[in-house]
C-alpha cells in the first residue's frame, strides 16, 4: 500500500462542495460531497487528520477479480462509536477486517489506499502487524473463547506480549478486564473453569474482556450481538456505551435500531461503496442518497 493521504487531502479540499441548509430550514449541518459524488457526508464539524484516531483514504479491496471495497475514505474519531451499516454482502465486514489487517492472510486479497492509526499507515512495510493487532482489538460475530479457562482467556494476550510484570499484576489485569466487561461478579468463583462453559452472552463478554486486556486503542466488533438473545444483546449494547469512555469502537451492524442506540456516527455501505456517512440521526432520519433511503425504509435488506 502507498500513502496517498497528502494527494487525497489536496484533491478533496479543492473539489469538495459544501451546501448548507439544503431544505431551507436553517439547519446548520453541512453536506460535503466527495470528489466522485458517491459519498454524502453529513458532518457536524471538520476534523484534521492529525486529530483523528484512524482514517482511511481511497481504500480498495480486491479478492482476485472481485472488487469488494471501492475507494472508501472515512474518519474514525477518538472515543466514538462508529457503526458500519448496510445489507448483507455490502462490504462492511470486509472493510472492518482491513482496519487491523485481518485480510492479510486471505488468498488473492489486495488492499490499496491508506489506512492510518494516529497518522501512521498501518500497511507500511515497516509497521509490525503484531503491533497493529495489539493496538486495534477485534471481537468476532460469534463468541469464540479459547479452549482454556476463563482466567487463561484473559491472561493469554498480556502474557504473550509481556504487558505485565509477574502474577500479581496479571491477576489484576484479569480482574479489571472482567470488571470492565461486566462479567467479574458472575465468574469470579469459577476463573479456572473452561470459558466454553459460559452462556452465549457471557462468552461474548469474555471475548470483549480478552480484547481489552491488551489495552488497545480501538476495538472492532463484527455484529457482536447477532447470535445473542435480547437480554444479552442489551447487556452488550450497554457495555459498548461504557467502553467508548476509554476506547474508540467500530461496530458492524445490520440493525438500524442498534445503530441508533449505540453509535455516534454511521457509515452506510452498498455494494462496496461508502454511500453516506455522518451523525447517526442525520443518516437514518434524514438520508440524502436514494440507496440509503431505500435501506432505512426497509426496501433493501
Amino acid at each position: 500500500m502507498t500513502d496517498t493521504t497528502t494527494e487525497m487531502d489536496g484533491n478533496v479540499a479543492e473539489l469538495r462542495n459544501t451546501v448548507r441548509d439544503p431544505k431551507g430550514q436553517g439547519d446548520p449541518k453541512s453536506y460535503r460531497i466527495s470528489k466522485d459524488g458517491e459519498t454524502t457526508r453529513h458532518e457536524d464539524a471538520a476534523w484534521a487528520d492529525k486529530d483523528l484516531k484512524m482514517y482511511t483514504r481511497d481504500v480498495h479491496v480486491h479478492y482476485g477479480d472481485n472488487h469488494a471495497i471501492k475507494g472508501v475514505s472515512v474518519d474514525v474519531r477518538p472515543n466514538e462509536v462508529l457503526a458500519l451499516m448496510g445489507p448483507s454482502g455490502c462490504g462492511k465486514s470486509t472493510f472492518l477486517r482491513c482496519l487491523n489487517r485481518m485480510n492479510d492472510p486471505v488468498p488473492n486479497a489486495r488492499i490499496d489506499g491508506t489506512i492510518a492509526l494516529e497518522g501512521e499507515n498501518i500497511y507500511d512495510k515497516d509497521y509490525d502487524v503484531v503491533m497493529v493487532r495489539l493496538r486495534i482489538g477485534m471481537v468476532a460475530q460469534a463468541p469464540n473463547p479459547f479452549p482454556k479457562s476463563i482466567y487463561e482467556n484473559i491472561a493469554f494476550g498480556p502474557r504473550l506480549h509481556g504487558l505485565t510484570d509477574g502474577k500479581e499484576e496479571l491477576d489484576e489485569v484479569v480482574e479489571n478486564s472482567l470488571r470492565r466487561a461486566g462479567l467479574w461478579e458472575e465468574v469470579k468463583d469459577q476463573l479456572h473453569q473452561p470459558g466454553t462453559n459460559l452462556s452465549g452472552g457471557q462468552q461474548q463478554r469474555l471475548c470483549i474482556a480478552r480484547a481489552i486486556a491488551n489495552e488497545p486503542e480501538v476495538i472492532l466488533m463484527d455484529e457482536p450481538c447477532s447470535s445473542l438473545d435480547p437480554v444479552s444483546t442489551n447487556t452488550i449494547e450497554e457495555l459498548i456505551m461504557e467502553l467508548k469512555k476509554s476506547f474508540t469502537v467500530v461496530i458492524v451492524t445490520h440493525d438500524m435500531q442498534q445503530a441508533e442506540r449505540v453509535s455516534d456516527r454511521v457509515a452506510y455501505f452498498h455494494l462496496g461503496d461508502l454511500v453516506e456517512v455522518g451523525p447517526t440521526n442525520a443518516v437514518i432520519r434524514d438520508a440524502q442518497d436514494q440507496r440509503t433511503k431505500e435501506y432505512v425504509s426497509g426496501h433493501i435488506g
